[in-house]
């Protein structure tokens, strides 16, 4: 399985737009899995992060299937725009570490 994790920030004026833009990825029909969370801004170190999608894809075809539908360039052409960063991780969870190594 692959997990595909996107961090954004975006400032208080643009959230709710930026949230709803993000919403429009919901639709597509690809992921196992897909949230789009608001960062609660409890962790010590950091709170930079607004938003974070959360998605869970069999493969990487899925994975690639949901970044070409529609709705992802539409969702994409909505918040690019009004964003300000955006940070991207998609790993196998099959490779993963679960154990001390």
């Amino acid at each position: 399985m692959i997990r595909h994790i996107v961090f954004f920030t975006a400032s208080s004026a643009n959230l709710d737009e930026v949230r709803a833009g993000l919403s429009i990825l919901t639709e597509i029909p690809h992921a196992r899995l897909l949230e789009i969370g608001t960062n609660v801004k409890t962790d010590q170190f950091g709170t930079e992060i607004d938003l974070v999608v959360y998605g869970e894809f069999d493969d990487e075809e899925a994975l690639a299937a949901y970044k070409a539908h529609p709705n992802y360039q539409l969702s994409t052409s909505r918040v690019r725009p009004i964003r300000e960063m955006r940070y991207a991780a998609d790993y196998d969870t099959d490779k993963a570490v679960r154990t001390r190594i």
